[in-house]
């Protein structure tokens, strides 16, 4: 503030309201940031009111009130709120009126066709709805939906008593979609899909995963003028023989999604390729034989940028046809294909020098010569993925950290490498993503070149990866402060020591350390203190975490959304100490020794705002119906778990108890 003939001036009421609408723009995906501003002061609070767009409240209840503070929502996500009524779109429709453009009702559950009805009457400008999820929806819910005359994307996947009639409610009402997802919606079919393909012409992207659909409706498809996304994922319906009476092919396509299509092969796939001039992207996904043939579809398609052809079946030649086509690909993916060899793979990269995403994920075949190859072609990877590619020698990784410097991402999970590899790989400097799980051979000499190199780096994997040490997680921690992820489970040389370290790693947001029998409540009380935006974790058998641990959790550790107390030492008063988290949504409670029914039931009443619950199913007749009709109300689901007790020996011959069932003496 500055004093001027003693009248305090505060400087920022020097600037216009769109210059202070520009610094909170540069503030968008920093809530607590935009928090912090608008507690600065009185008039940034209005100010920050009048600039948010866009609002994901975490309980229905908090709707109204913040409808009230944010009176220009355009986009409002209730994702995380599993309980809204009528009522509450109700609300939402009287408060946003003209403003709203879209609204996300995914997982939401126990409203009706009312609600819906109200809510694109009196919200004109709706041009998005996503009711993904909904499988109680009927055709009523549909007929509501056309009335929403300016809607432009639909989202209703799962949706699975929708049947071809409200399909055709929509079709007639909403005639400026261009984006309709119908995945898992059972009763659709053709009738229904050729609807939507006829009445409306704007349509860029459909969705029709998993439906019971022939090819009498791809004719109507196909003649869309303007569709670029095609997705007929799981479509057993649409074979060779009816993808040959098709008179039509869609110029205007870019992707094509043939996953899981036993039924196509090279001959159906011909059909629906022929024209489409413009075709970028292809998955084939657990598909038929990628052999000559079917690669010669794609000979001529000179703008194919990605080609998707995981669990298939690969041959030589075709890979090597594929390698011969005129496209300038930059994504391939060979994950868990069998018959990728080094002859084909090199090929392909030789050809495709261009490549930025390559994935051959247990391509188990495949020796030294093929990293050679990659790494000599593609030195502009941004991406590759190739865990258990088990007959890649060691040596070999010192070749891609030499040569492919612009990875961002690198996955070894399961493989030979050494700490002389991650030397090399500590070279990516753009690395975000590392996923070291199950690498036998690497120490903390290893991880200490990554620190070192890599202070970009935001989610490491060491999973299993028994040569690591605290020294190692000390020295991530230390070169790698943006840290958001970091796994360590299973690692039985993991202290404390490590979770002090990590402490300091003020943006993590997720941590698990399952099955680290040294590390205690000390630790997890340095995570909770220092990791203030920590949304995951996940402590099954970590013996020595009791309910010293909770508390301190409870406290700091307000972001929480997501923890596995499976086997850990917590008892009711942990749990209970849990409940004041108000971002907690789903918890795992397994085998738990200090849990007593009573405790239970008093833990799962004071976590209002529960969603998803996973317990053992011994704990159901011990518990009052009511407490499950009551939590269900308020959009808690109860997943119940049989598995048995289980008994772990320690690496130093120690039997391990991790806790007990309910019935247990």
């Amino acid at each position: 503030m500055k004093k001027h003939r003693d009248v305090i001036v505060n400087p920022f009421d020097l600037l216009t309201d769109e210059i202070v609408f520009a610094i909170l723009d540069r503030l968008n995906d920093d809530a607590l940031a935009k928090k912090s501003f608008s507690l600065a002061c009185k008039s940034f609070y209005t100010i920050e009111s009048l600039h948010r767009r866009a609002l994901r409240p975490l309980r229905s209840e908090l709707v109204p009130r913040l409808l009230k503070r944010y009176s220009f929502i355009s986009h409002l996500d209730l994702s995380l709120c599993p309980c809204v009524e009528d009522g509450t779109l109700f609300r939402v429709a009287a408060e946003t009126r003209s403003c709203l453009r879209s609204i996300d009702l995914s997982k939401s559950r126990f409203f009706t066709h009312a609600g819906l009805s109200t809510l694109v009457t009196m919200c004109a400008g709706l041009v998005e709805i996503d009711l993904s999820n909904r499988t109680e929806l009927s055709d009523s819910a549909a007929a509501a939906i056309a009335q929403a005359k300016n809607l432009e994307r639909l989202r209703l996947a799962r949706c699975k008593m929708i049947t071809d009639m409200g399909i055709g409610c929509v079709a007639v009402g909403c005639r400026k979609l261009r984006l309709v997802c119908l995945k898992w919606c059972l009763r659709v079919s053709d009738l229904g899909v050729g609807w939507i393909a006829m009445k409306c012409k704007e349509i860029r992207s459909l969705d029709l995963s998993y439906l019971p659909i022939t090819e009498k409706c791809l004719s109507p498809i196909l003649q869309l003028e303007h569709l670029e996304d095609l997705v007929l994922e799981g479509c057993p319906g649409i074979d060779d023989d009816g993808l040959a009476t098709l008179k039509h092919s869609c110029n205007s396509i870019k992707m094509l999604n043939l996953s899981k299509c036993q039924n196509i092969s090279h001959v159906g796939l011909s059909y629906l390729t022929n024209g489409a001039e413009h075709l970028q992207q292809l998955v084939l996904a657990y598909g038929p034989a990628v052999t000559a043939d079917m690669a010669k579809c794609l000979h001529d398609r000179a703008g194919l940028q990605s080609i998707k052809l995981d669990g298939c079946s690969v041959t030589t030649s075709g890979i090597k046809a594929i390698g011969s086509c005129l496209a300038s690909l930059e994504e391939m993916s060979l994950s868990k294909c069998s018959g990728v060899t080094d002859e084909c793979l090199s090929f392909l990269v030789q050809t495709h020098k261009e490549l930025r995403k390559l994935d051959i994920t247990c391509c188990r075949k495949i020796t030294h010569a093929s990293i050679d190859s990659i790494t000599n072609s593609c030195t502009f990877l941004t991406s590759l993925r190739m865990e258990s590619c088990s007959f890649i020698s060691k040596d070999a990784f010192t070749l891609i950290g030499r040569c492919c410097q612009f990875l961002e991402e690198l996955d070894v999970t399961d493989n030979e490498i050494d700490d002389e590899g991650l030397k090399s790989i500590s070279r990516c400097s753009k690395l975000l993503t590392l996923k070291l799980g199950i690498c036998l051979n690497i120490t903390d000499d290893g991880l200490t070149h990554v620190a070192n190199g890599c202070p970009k780096l935001k989610e490491l994997d060491l999973y299993r990866s028994s040569g690591i040490t605290d020294a190692g997680i000390a020295a991530i921690a230390h070169g790698c402060p943006t840290l958001e992820m970091i796994n360590i489970a299973y690692n039985d040389k993991i202290t404390d020591r490590s979770l002090i370290s990590l402490s300091k790693c003020l943006m993590l947001k997720a941590l698990e350390i399952r099955g680290c029998h040294s590390v205690s409540s000390v630790g997890i009380s340095a995570i909770a203190m220092g990791c203030r935006q920590l949304m995951v974790l996940d402590i099954k058998k970590c013996v020595n975490i009791n309910d010293n641990g909770m508390i301190p959790l409870a406290q700091f550790s307000q972001n929480l959304k997501e923890i596995n107390l499976s086997y850990c030492s917590v008892t009711d008063v942990g749990l209970l100490a849990l409940a004041s988290i108000n971002q907690l949504q789903n918890m795992t409670i397994l085998h738990l020794a200090g849990l007593t029914p009573n405790g239970l039931a008093a833990g799962l009443l004071a976590c209002r705002w529960l969603t998803k619950v996973k317990l053992h199913k011994s704990f159901k007749p011990l518990l009052p119906q009511s407490i499950f009709q009551f939590m269900e109300g308020r959009g808690c689901m109860f997943h119940w778990r049989d598995k048995a007790f289980q008994v772990e020996i320690d690496p130093k011959g120690w039997e391990l108890h991790y806790g007990r069932s309910p019935e247990a003496p």
